[in-house]
């Protein structure tokens, strides 16, 4: 199993005790680990809208906040990268999707570590292929098909 340094933190907003009960730093890293294939460290943070949608827009030039965003800064020898975690739409999501919160979160997390190793979803074929790892991880995690 990869070895993990996990920076997780959480930042000052509305509800923050409900992201940090949903994800409790040994689930966290187990989450992760599942879905690399090498060591790692990796920074989650979870913030707000105010924080998800400033990252985005200065990063990918896209003005609204979104559920996850990877910022990966290598993948050889060891894969180093910020997970950003948007705490409202997360939320928004799991109850549009019918799933705990729990849930959403370690999709989410299984999603940016799978970006972080270089795994993309631009073309049908590399989305198929992306979600279907996802599935399998979180399948081994005993959670249920996330699409």
């Amino acid at each position: 199993m990869p070895q993990l340094t996990l920076s997780l933190q959480f930042g000052k907003f509305d509800d923050a005790a409900i992201h940090r009960a949903a994800l409790p730093r040994h689930k966290v890293q187990r989450w992760l680990r599942a879905a690399l294939q090498a060591d790692a460290e990796i920074t989650v943070r979870v913030v707000d809208t105010l924080e998800g949608q400033s990252l985005n827009r200065d990063y990918r030039h896209k003005d609204y906040a979104t559920n996850v965003l990877t910022f990966g800064y290598s993948q050889q020898p060891v894969v180093c990268a910020d997970l950003v975690l948007c705490a409202p739409v997360v939320v928004q999501e799991a109850l549009q999707q019918g799933k705990t919160l729990q849930q959403h979160y370690a999709h989410l997390l299984v999603h940016g570590a799978l970006h972080a190793q270089g795994w993309d979803h631009e073309t049908d074929t590399e989305a198929q292929a992306m979600e279907q790892r996802e599935k399998d991880i979180l399948a081994r995690l005993g959670f249920a098909d996330p699409y």
